[in-house]
């Protein structure tokens, strides 16, 4: 069953990890789910699939009242990343959903209209969580032509989507990466193979080595911190991927 793992905690500042779920059928794919939380308001990121909905909102009623989140981060199209999002509607209709305007009339077939969708421009945005701006960083083509990650400054935390992601085998169990050269061989297939782009990867190189980030956080597999997180950079701008 998931559980919350508390990643960052400083006075009314916490970033949880809704994370590797050991009873999660072979058939799908491992997610990782992350809630901020600042004062009385929280955000959830890549909420996950309709499948997995109780073990997710089951883990988060244990950490925080559920009824604090305000809204939703969607860091592309994915079904394994938004196609909860009618359950959470169900749950709680005035919930918002931040994901790139280019998706605005696609996902409303996972539930919502266009009062739900909050479309990020192509740049980016600020993203509000009670007194915290949470940045939405452009990662397009990194695998979705829409896509975007959520950066923390005060926490130094790149909630990084597909970014970073390794298919673990079922028994690994970490939170953290804790052999960074044996946790890569875990991602390389995947970035070589859903990353499309060598251009798109270089700007998000350039872009994430110039923030200050203790822990990247990516949707499947464990966490980056410390000095993994620039080896990952480094290793990801050195990794031919996609065709051009």
């Amino acid at each position: 069953m998931k559980k919350a793992h508390t990643l960052f905690s400083e006075g009314q500042h916490r970033w949880l990890a809704i994370s590797r779920d050991p009873e999660r059928p072979n058939h799908l794919i491992d997610t990782n789910e992350y809630v901020i939380v600042y004062g009385e308001e929280a955000g959830l990121t890549d909420p996950g699939g309709v499948e997995i909905f109780p073990a997710v909102f089951g883990a988060i009623c244990e950490a925080i009242d559920p009824n604090a989140i305000r809204w939703l981060f969607s860091s592309h199209q994915d079904p394994d990343v938004i196609s909860s999002l009618a359950l959470w509607l169900e749950f709680n209709p005035a919930l918002r959903c931040h994901i790139s305007g280019l998706w605005k009339t696609f996902i409303p077939h996972f539930g919502g209209d266009e009062n739900t969708l909050v479309a990020i421009p192509d740049e980016g945005t600020s993203i509000a969580l009670g007194g915290l701006d949470l940045q939405a960083i452009p990662a397009h083509y990194l695998h979705s032509s829409g896509n975007f990650h959520l950066y923390d400054r005060k926490a130094r935390i790149l909630f990084s989507g597909d970014v970073g992601a390794a298919l673990l085998p079922p028994e690994s169990s970490d939170l953290y990466v804790t052999n960074f050269d044996k946790h890569i061989r875990f991602a390389e297939g995947f970035h070589r193979r859903w990353m499309g782009s060598n251009s798109a990867k270089r700007d998000w190189c350039e872009r994430a080595a110039a923030l200050e980030i203790d822990m990247l956080c990516p949707q499947h597999g464990a966490i980056y911190q410390g000095d993994d997180v620039m080896r990952f950079i480094n290793w990801f701008d050195a990794l031919k991927v996609g065709i051009v």
